[in-house]
């Protein structure tokens, strides 16, 4: 039986040839990049995605590691609001937080160091057993040797850990030309995996920092762009593992295999979900479907419906926009329609007391069928369950 070792390779940048198809990547998501999305998707809409996608990104990167939370059992917990959830959910909400962290951090220009990693390592593990997916020292470098397990590698020994961690700072933050970008994120993202820094968490962990490396080079998140970083590794579990191995190896040819299956998932990933930022097209296959989905569910009525449907036509409503539903009606009438849908988190205010409404989908019984309506447009990370009926 072949034991773990540790052996030490040199942490740097490697050069596919100019006709492969890794470099093809490079310049394709370096366009992506580049490119001003301009979608017609409205920002109030764009916002609510963004959320949906943080929850995905958030679930898949704990199902990674075995958590067995379904969408539809964390979905409920966003419709109900209930604060008693398992650790499993906990979980999931401890990385929700610490993307939202992320974002904050790395657009206000903070940089990329220590710190930056143990705060997002102690987000992950807040209030979770230590004997499950918690620390005992959220944070701090691990104070022990580990193994990985089912890896063929050793990560070092723990007295390296720190050394090895500032080479890979200093490797993310050195000034190479932007052709070397990617290349360095998935570099980046094996090598703290090799280290294994923390004592738990560092799966979590490593997805979370690929996700702030992603931000800082410009595939912008408050510019219109949602990013799914982790549907390239929780699609094929097993897959993510066999490249990582690949990349363990510590060659050139090992190291390009793992950079290419990343920014092939990342360019897929990128492609796919700008979809969204066209309105025509989110409003046809993924909202009216959602509001159709609602109603034949019977969270909706069919008066709600036709209110719903206008919100979405209009972007932004107002009670003279509603009487035609209510003919006959009086004004308190149309008045206390519009409540119940505020009640249900389905219209919310555009601003506070204001007067016109704007379609909601996050915490209500319409996140149920915007998640259906994705998962049957191919847009679900995860795959292997059945969605809410």
């Amino acid at each position: 039986m072949t034991h773990p070792k540790f052996s030490h390779y040199d942490l740097q940048l490697v050069e596919p040839s100019f006709n492969a198809p890794l470099t093809d990547l490079i310049i394709n998501l370096d366009h992506l990049r580049r490119r001003q999305l301009g979608g017609s998707t409205p920002p109030v809409i764009f916002f609510q995605l963004k959320h949906i996608f943080h929850m995905l990104e958030s679930l898949g990167s704990a199902r990674i590691e075995g958590n067995n939370t379904t969408i539809a059992e964390y979905i409920e917990t966003k419709i109900e609001h209930d604060g008693n959830v398992s650790e499993g959910v906990k979980e999931i909400q401890n990385i929700e937080a610490t993307m939202d962290f992320i974002e904050d951090y790395v657009l206000k220009g903070y940089p990329i160091n220590r710190v930056f990693i143990s705060e997002i390592q102690k987000g992950i593990v807040e209030n979770l057993s230590p004997s499950r997916e918690g620390d005992h020292t959220p944070g701090e470098y691990r104070k022990g040797n580990v193994q990985i397990s089912k890896s063929l590698h050793l990560p070092p020994d723990f007295v390296k850990v720190d050394e090895y961690m500032n080479e890979l700072f200093a490797f993310v933050n050195q000034n190479d030309r932007p052709k070397y970008d990617l290349l360095k994120v998935a570099i980046a993202h094996h090598r703290f995996v090799w280290i294994h820094p923390f004592a738990n968490g560092n799966g979590r962990t490593v997805r979370l920092f690929t996700y702030a490396l992603l931000v800082k080079l410009g595939f912008n998140v408050e510019k219109g762009r949602i990013l799914n970083p982790t549907a390239i590794f929780c699609s094929d579990r097993d897959m993510y593992y066999r490249k990582l191995a690949c990349a363990d190896e510590g060659t050139e040819a090992g190291v390009l295999e793992w950079c290419e299956y990343v920014l092939e998932g990342l360019k897929k990933e990128i492609e796919k979900i700008d979809r969204l930022s066209d309105y025509p097209y989110l409003k046809k296959e993924i909202l009216q479907p959602t509001i159709r989905y609602a109603l034949d569910h019977q969270h909706i009525t069919e008066t709600e419906s036709k209110i719903l449907k206008k919100a979405l036509v209009k972007q932004r409503i107002q009670a003279s926009d509603m009487k035609e539903f209510f003919p006959g009606k009086l004004a308190p009438e149309v008045s206390r329609q519009i409540r119940k849908l505020i009640d249900k988190n389905m219209l919310e205010p555009e601003t506070k007391n204001g007067k016109k409404y704007t379609i909601q989908f996050v915490n209500s019984y319409l996140l149920r069928g915007i998640i259906k309506a994705l998962s049957d447009k191919d847009f679900l990370p995860i795959k292997d369950e059945v969605l809410p009926s």
